[in-house]
């Protein structure tokens, strides 16, 4: 193992090196249980505002860097970004999340505009800039990471037009009518790789792709649907971009992650809250990092309870590469002296 060793321990491991301690940063750090996010949120108004004001959102992407010193600053901003770029509404409605007019037809589906995305996405682009000139300037360690929603679990959102739920139209939209389907996956792609492609350009230093509802595709789908497309995404950032890594998170893949990350060419892939860190550490290739999995709850409890549950997955990846994280997002209700207390012990070793 590498102790102390000059560089950003985050791109260390995600170049496969074993740093110990593992660099660490969280799931939704910036977001609302940080006091200064709301006081920020506040003055841009509603979510897309904010998202797509560069000002306020790099502010708030560095502010958990400055708090509380974590090895990553993640672009804040929203998987939903990429169909509102292609041209589908996007509203968010206080305390019911997304909503989307329903992509369920050939005509909904011939909006679409994947080509003009990327120039409707210049805000984000615009945030990443900030972003990254804010951390060379003040956090030279800490490296950026930009991100996208995979085409499966967009293509979700965008065929049932909310989030949540069982996702029972685009589960049977991809058997009943797989010629639509497979356009829109179509379409889905190539926006999502300019997407990555112009974060890069901007100053992202890592991408992460981000299949939250992988876990709802049996297996034979899940090949098609979330292995196949992070495979093309991966080579095809590979090509322009050989020095960039990429982290995949197939969330509630289950078993499916040793294949995901044997396949796609992912430098490293998330583990979600369920997965048992042991397994994967069995079962997926060594050069490949582990990011992951803290449950979230436990980091809401704090306390003993927290600090056995890391000490428990420091010990089940010590020796590879490993970046320490949540199974899933902050929790709103999250103190932040316990995630302050947590980076402290991690960074115990």
């Amino acid at each position: 193992m590498i102790e102390h060793a000059p560089g950003k321990p985050l791109l260390r491991t995600l170049a496969g090196e074993a740093v110990w301690p593992p660099p660490l940063w969280l799931m939704r750090q910036a977001g609302r249980h940080l006091p200064e996010y709301r006081a920020t949120r506040a003055e841009a108004g509603s979510f897309m505002d904010l998202c797509l004001n560069p000002r306020l959102a790099a502010e708030v992407t560095l502010q958990p860097v400055r708090r509380y010193g974590t090895d990553a600053a993640i672009l804040f901003s929203d998987i939903l970004i990429v169909p509102w770029a292609m041209g589908q509404g996007l509203t968010f409605a206080e305390g019911e999340g997304p909503r989307l007019p329903p992509i369920r037809d050939a005509a909904a589906l011939d909006a679409l505009d994947p080509e003009g995305a990327t120039a409707r996405a210049a805000p984000i682009m615009e945030t990443v800039r900030l972003t990254r000139a804010g951390l060379d300037a003040h956090h030279p360690a800490t490296a950026l990471i930009g991100f996208a929603g995979a085409p499966w679990t967009v293509g979700c959102y965008m065929i049932e037009g909310r989030g949540g739920g069982e996702f029972h139209a685009a589960r049977r939209a991809l058997h009943a009518d797989p010629g639509f389907f497979a356009a829109l996956m179509e379409k889905l792609e190539a926006a999502t790789l300019a997407y990555l492609l112009a974060q890069a350009a901007a100053g992202a230093e890592a991408l992460m792709l981000f299949d939250s509802w992988a876990g709802q595709l049996p297996p034979r789908a899940f090949r098609r649907w979330a292995i196949e497309p992070a495979r093309r995404l991966r080579e095809a950032v590979r090509a322009a971009r050989p020095d960039l890594p990429m982290i995949g998170f197939p969330r509630l893949a289950g078993p499916m992650l040793a294949e995901y990350a044997a396949e796609t060419g992912m430098q490293a892939v998330a583990m979600d809250t369920a997965m048992d860190p042991a397994w994967a550490a069995r079962h997926v290739p060594p050069h490949v990092a582990l990011q992951g999995n803290l449950d979230p709850e436990a980091l809401v409890a704090g306390g003993p309870g927290l600090m056995a549950e890391a000490d428990a997955l420091l010990g089940a990846m010590r020796g590879r590469p490993f970046v320490f994280n949540l199974g899933h997002g902050v929790e709103q209700v999250t103190p932040p002296e316990h995630v302050q207390a947590l980076i402290a012990r991690v960074r115990g070793g």
